[in-house]
């Protein structure tokens, strides 16, 4: 193959952009294509408000748009905007990394009653994702129950009884403060199926739930027991939070107005409710009702099947060898791979999509020099087509815009940032010539 190559990277999460980084080193000309018209993926839509360190892996993530050969084709919906005809015409290669943006639920009788919900959708509802559904009534309950015991669980339990006075400097957007401010629940029930040394909590996350002022954390001694001895054997991060949760076990409640109950090997029955919930029953030695108005599930996220690609349902993830998708009748698909949790499933944190995304370059380079050639390679054919077509590119200047104004109005409320949710309103900020004013 003479002269650079080009490649489409599907999803600007973090294992899109550590691909478009890799690829971008190795002078492979890359295009990434996202749906919505924000970059960064769970960085922006999942991770809690109130840990921004984490956040701060968005300068990493945003270093292959300052290389030239690199394009942000926001608002570009790929399998609509962009067929799978086109992207044999104009790129090489295409790197598929859109994640698993479906929350799960339990599985139980019930959960489709209103007042249950997955907990990503809350996640994606605080966190501003323009297509979140509207949570906000959840808020009205008394008594919540969260179906979990993943860090998931925790930040979702942790949003709901913190003060919302601690979470105002957030990037919350505005709307979301004002409904956490309006909040009234009072208890929230965190239902783990697991026993307290099998949670997947960090430990870190799980002390911090300890740490918020006035919240009472109660685990019931029973609970606990015989924790510390299944715990031995266990990993150092099994033993921290069977320490933390012992310790808890042995203090009396402080009267506060909040409180987190939780409730280990317990497994969800059922929700009770004709109209909505009303209750959750649990099955741990013997049946108990919680008496909640909400339920959310902290069980999980999953894939979704994409256009032309094999799809394994039971993993819920695209067939590959080191990232080359492969179809079951067909075998290697050449010059179609995957990253991140398309490829391997919802696990791991974001660091672990730097070496998923590595092995994925790696396999699409090491291909190149025997993969067809696509054949227009003009850049600017791409972004003519999807003009004549009425879409509304985002450009990478074009979420600069979006940001500023972010940068702008949290400035005017005493806060680093205040996150926009309006699709519409975002898609005119970052298409209109000279960007914001005022």
């Amino acid at each position: 193959m003479t002269g650079a190559a080009r490649v489409l990277v599907v999803g600007a999460g973090p294992a899109g952009l550590y691909a478009a980084t890799a690829l971008a080193a190795a002078e492979v000309e890359v295009d990434v294509a996202e749906r919505l018209p924000t970059p960064f993926g769970l960085v922006r839509y999942g991770v809690a408000p109130d840990h921004p360190k984490i956040k701060s892996v968005a300068g990493v993530l945003s270093r292959p748009f300052s290389s030239p050969g690199v394009r942000f084709l926001g608002n570009v919906e790929v399998g609509v905007d962009l067929t799978p005809a086109d992207l044999a015409r104009h790129y090489d290669a295409v790197v598929y990394a859109t994640g698993a943006p479906v929350g799960r639920m339990a599985g139980i009788e019930g959960e489709d009653l209103p007042g249950s919900a997955p907990a990503g959708d809350f996640v994606s509802w605080y966190s501003g994702h323009p297509d979140a559904p509207d949570l906000s009534p959840l808020l009205a309950s008394r008594r919540v129950a969260v179906i979990g015991a993943g860090n998931v669980a925790l930040d979702v339990v942790r949003l709901l009884v913190k003060d919302p006075a601690s979470l105002a400097g957030t990037d919350l957007p505005d709307h979301v403060l004002a409904a956490l401010r309006a909040s009234a629940v009072t208890d929230v029930h965190l239902v783990a199926r697991r026993g307290p040394a099998q949670v997947r909590f960090t430990p870190a996350e799980l002390r911090e739930l300890g740490e918020l002022p006035g919240v009472d954390v109660l685990v019931a001694a029973e609970d606990v027991a015989g924790a510390l001895a299944e715990a031995a054997d266990g990993s150092r991060a099994d033993r921290a939070n069977v320490d933390i949760l012992c310790e808890w076990a042995r203090r009396a409640p402080g009267g506060r107005d909040r409180r987190v109950w939780l409730r280990f090997r317990r497994r969800p029955v059922r929700l009770l409710g004709p109209d909505r919930v009303s209750g959750l029953v649990v099955r741990g030695e013997r049946e108990e009702l919680l008496p909640v108005q909400g339920v959310l599930h902290a069980v999980g996220y999953g894939a979704v099947p994409l256009p032309g690609l094999p799809f394994d349902r039971d993993s819920g993830t695209v067939p590959h060898v080191a990232g080359r998708v492969v179809d079951p009748e067909r075998g290697v698909l050449p010059g179609v791979y995957v990253a991140g949790w398309l490829k391997r499933g919802a696990t791991g944190v974001i660091g672990t999509n730097k070496a998923d995304a590595g092995e994925t370059a790696a396999s699409l380079l090491a291909d190149l020099p025997g993969l067809r050639r696509a054949p227009d390679r003009d850049p600017g054919s791409v972004t003519a087509l999807l003009s004549r077509r009425g879409v509304p590119v985002v450009t990478w200047e074009g979420w600069r815009r979006i940001e500023r104004e972010e940068e702008r109005l949290g400035a005017r409320q005493g806060r680093a940032v205040a996150k926009l949710a309006d699709l519409p309103a975002m898609l005119a900020l970052a298409t209109r010539p000279g960007g914001p004013r005022g």
